[in-house]
């Protein structure tokens, strides 16, 4: 069938080629007006896929690194370090410091229990002592001197040799091998085992833990065991769980450095150690409030 062409027919194919020659005529001065305006500086720069690392000697006009010390630098002038030049860190420097945990009276009797270190961050001279008096004297005294080592971040391993003195009884001396730090949960731990002459051997350990009631008042419960592995009747002490004391001190920080405390301590004597101690007439357990001081410097 002869198909009859209208006046409309051409009009798809003309529209397209007008927008074709249009988009090129815009392309055209756009590019040319884009690179007329470039500086000339910015045409010599590279184009992307052509950049170059820096490197070369300093601008002339480049500011001099020495220019605010005066000229003095840490290789030449007054201030240069003798030998070679390394900053120092803290664990080469030696600390010392004295704690007193425990410095306490009941109205008729006292008790301490202090600290004194002098060393690095890994390595410590370590002396402890804690004791009784009544009426104005000693009664009995545990002093230790250790060397202690950082095993980790938490805990020192701590060997050396314990005195004890007491106005009952011989005085005794321990090999010490001890154990000291932060337990998980936030519990101070002290842990020491001893040797002494003729097979003795005992076991100490105390937990303490720090209960914040405030930013300066401070709930602190303290428990402390001792144990021997043998009678030793000059001394009043059986084999086995021999004493127990478990206390609670509630002290508020003038500065972190000095902070008194009230308190209360329930002490206990148990198998051939109490016995030994009610046929000489002595109280098996006992129950004190107290009151101390808490510092360190």
């Amino acid at each position: 069938m002869k198909q009859t062409k209208t006046p409309f027919a051409a009009v798809p194919t003309l529209a397209v080629a007008l927008l074709a020659l249009a988009g090129a005529a815009w392309a055209q001065p756009d590019g040319q007006h884009q690179d007329h305006d470039m500086p000339a500086e910015a045409k010599e720069q590279p184009q992307h896929g052509q950049m170059r690392m820096q490197g070369g000697d300093a601008p002339e006009d480049a500011r001099d690194p020495h220019q605010y010390s005066q000229g003095f630098t840490l290789t030449e002038g007054p201030y240069a370090l003798p030998g070679k030049v390394r900053p120092r860190l803290a664990d080469e420097h030696l600390f010392w410091a004295v704690q007193g945990d425990r410095l306490e009276h009941d109205g008729e009797a006292g008790a301490f229990d202090w600290q004194l270190w002098y060393g690095s961050s890994y390595d410590k001279l370590l002396a402890k002592a804690e004791g009784e008096l009544a009426a104005g004297r000693l009664q009995e005294s545990q002093t230790e001197l250790l060397w202690s080592h950082a095993l980790d971040a938490y805990f020192d391993g701590q060997l050396g040799v314990r005195f004890d003195q007491a106005d009952r009884g011989p005085k005794r001396q321990w090999l010490a091998l001890g154990l000291q730090g932060l337990a998980p949960y936030w519990f101070e731990i002290d842990a020491t085992a001893y040797l002494g002459e003729g097979g003795r051997t005992a076991l100490a350990v105390e937990a303490e833990y720090e209960l914040l009631l405030g930013q300066r008042l401070v709930l602190q419960p303290r428990a402390e065991l001792t144990l021997y592995g043998k009678d030793d009747p000059a001394k009043g002490l059986g084999s086995g769980l021999s004493e127990a004391a478990l206390g609670l001190r509630l002290r508020y920080e003038f500065s972190r450095q000095f902070a008194p405390y009230v308190g209360v301590e329930w002490t206990g004597r148990f198998g051939e150690t109490a016995d030994m101690a009610r046929a000489d007439g002595e109280p098996v357990r006992d129950t004190r409030l107290l009151a101390g001081l808490k510092f360190w410097f």
